[in-house]
């Protein structure tokens, strides 16, 4: 919480009470084994060697789970949430990880120096401890009493395990009991989500709020477009730009990109559909949002069945591809473009020329040649064609090419610098793309992936940590223009898109076309459902609401109206628990698309 206070208000002291009903639960978890190895009934736990050997393994196992609460102090900036088994396995990132990581150990030396501190202080503190040896062997009442010791301190441990005396083990989604909106991270301890996690499917059921009927009546995602004129063959490009979330444009370090607002269908109430990059292509190309606590292309489901934006344009006879300038395999996002059907994929194993200072030495090639490089593609491909761009380089370490050192505002914070360099290359990419004959008729779509770390005020509440800008800009229609204060997220893009082209199709979509009356968003994080519909905001944790604002008037939701504005409250649950329904069942059930009949 100190680390990161800034992300936390009004914090109270029953936080502070179920975060230790949650520590107690880990170190049960944790060490059920230990007290069953140590009060064994026996002689032979007395023994020097076993003693010692059980004690390193204690130190050992426990370090190990305190060590991920270390890393997330960090990287719960970047996610807004503790971290689950994931972590661990570093699912996604399994390619970079080495790269990465002595970067991360030079930017953020103090955390490796705290947790050996903290290691030492724990070795010191164990190695205090008294053990007694016994001189003679141990009688039968000795034992019975050790045996009475053994039950006693189990019985103990499994009531910590579970957390309690309630009907049911604790579990994360607890956490909202015993803290205000935001702040669950500080109940939850690392370890516990860790463990919580570990061997679980995806955590995801059937909540049957519903019978089917019900349910379709209240929110139905198969959407079946059919347009009275035949399809405009636009070429479309979608950019997904790092970390440009709101808190960063208009502030002077994106002057291209404020540019092209201007000229741009541009969505001011924009939302991010998951916090991490990895939640960001499912979202955008196939109308998924991330509604789990593992992201979808890392998940059980990710083989699932999508027929998005690449399947659709491949059948309306377009070329597709997709560019990402990180090593091939980062974020598993060469898996899912094979699942969501594009035909060509080009990473930095595709990028064909051999010059060492396009290469940042962490993540792959910078944005500027990447982006030149993917402009000529583009000129390339055959007639129309469909393609998306996953920008790096304003990605932690924040690394800045050597020719551009110093030409950048610095700005108040890391990432400051890196958005503008990535949004001057994004000005030489549009000068470059102008000249191709293909332009003028090329629809193009910029969302960021999600909102950066450093958003502070408005941007750290469940509201501000998933504005983002996203804009549609076609250079031959000069109607396709002006601010909208419709709330649109990533998800809204596909169907948006279709209805812009006037393609024909049937899509399984969770988002809604940029033409629609509806007006709703759904976000997911920290065991929270995030749902916003018109000017207000429901906070609804699985089974019941626990906040209801007016996120315009009341950006830093300081206003709780579940109890004065009931109807409001209640149509909302209404929809959300529909909405959830179907992920969850279309999810389990493998039915992300429409079969023909």
């Amino acid at each position: 919480m100190w680390y990161n206070w800034k992300n936390f208000t009004n914090v109270d002291f029953k936080a502070f009470a179920g975060g230790m009903l949650f520590d107690l639960s880990a170190i049960g978890f944790i060490n059920i084994i230990f007290i069953i190895l140590h009060l064994f009934p026996g002689g032979f736990k007395y023994k020097p060697k076993y003693q010692k050997g059980l004690k390193i393994a204690f130190y050992g196992v426990n370090l190990f789970f305190l060590a991920s609460n270390f890393v997330d102090f960090e990287y719960y900036k970047f996610t807004g949430r503790r971290s689950s088994f994931g972590l661990i396995t570093a699912r996604g990132m399994e390619h970079e990880i080495l790269g990465l990581l002595p970067s991360f150990l030079r930017e953020f030396w103090y955390l490796p120096i705290g947790f050996i501190a903290f290691s030492m202080i724990l070795w010191g503190a164990m190695s205090n401890a008294l053990i007694v040896f016994p001189t003679e062997k141990l009688t039968k009442k000795e034992k019975t009493k050790q045996i009475g010791i053994l039950v006693l301190a189990l019985v103990c441990g499994l009531i910590m395990l579970r957390g309690g005396f309630g009907k049911k083990p604790l579990r994360i989604v607890d956490a909202i009991n015993y803290a205000t909106l935001g702040n669950s991270a500080i109940v939850l301890n690392t370890p516990f989500t860790i463990i919580r996690t570990m061997g679980k499917h995806e955590g995801i059921v059937d909540p049957k709020f519903y019978p089917k009927e019900a349910l379709d009546k209240i929110f139905n995602p198969e959407i079946r477009t059919n347009p009275a004129i035949p399809p405009i063959k636009k070429n479309v490009v979608i950019l997904i730009l790092e970390s440009f979330g709101y808190e960063n444009i208009h502030l002077g370090y994106t002057p291209f990109l404020d540019s092209l607002i201007t000229r741009s269908l541009y969505f001011k109430n924009g939302f991010a559909n998951g916090k991490v990059s990895i939640d960001a292509v499912p979202s955008t190309l196939s109308s998924v949002p991330s509604l789990m606590n593992n992201p979808l292309i890392s998940s059980g489901y990710s083989l699932n069945e999508v027929y998005g934006l690449p399947k659709i344009f491949k059948k309306q006879g377009y070329s597709t591809s997709f560019f990402h300038g990180a090593f091939n395999g980062s974020q598993n996002f060469d898996q899912y473009c094979k699942v969501a059907g594009f035909e060509q994929y080009y990473g930095k194993s595709e990028y064909p020329y051999h010059n060492p200072e396009a290469f940042d030495g962490r993540w792959g090639v910078f944005d500027e040649e990447f982006l030149q490089f993917f402009c000529d593609k583009l000129t390339s491909f055959k007639k129309p064609f469909f393609s998306t761009l996953f920008t790096i380089s304003s990605h932690t370490p924040f690394i800045m090419p050597e020719k551009y050192k110093g030409k950048f505002p610095k700005g108040t914070t890391k990432i400051h610098e890196t958005i503008g360099y990535t949004d001057a290359s994004l000005r030489k990419f549009f000068a470059k793309a102008k000249k191709q004959d293909w332009y003028n008729n090329t629809l193009f779509v910029l969302t960021a992936d999600h909102t950066s770390p450093f958003g502070e005020g408005k941007y750290q509440n469940n509201v501000g940590k998933f504005r983002i800008p996203i804009l549609f800009f076609d250079p031959s229609n000069p109607d396709l223009k002006g601010v909208s204060e419709k709330n649109f997220q990533q998800i809204d893009i596909l169907p948006s898109i279709l209805d812009y082209l006037k393609i024909k199709d049937n899509v399984v979509s969770f988002g809604k076309p940029y033409s629609s009356d509806k007006n709703f968003v759904v976000t997911y994080i920290d065991n929270i459902y995030n749902y916003i519909n018109d000017d207000y905001y429901l906070a609804f944790d699985g089974n019941k609401s626990v906040g209801l604002y007016n996120f315009k008037k009341d950006p830093f939701l300081k206003n709780n109206l579940l109890d004065s504005e009931k109807a409001v409250a209640a149509n909302m649950e209404a929809f959300i628990k529909a909405y959830i329904q179907s992920f969850n069942e279309r999810l389990i059930n493998n039915q992300l698309t429409i079969k023909s009949k």
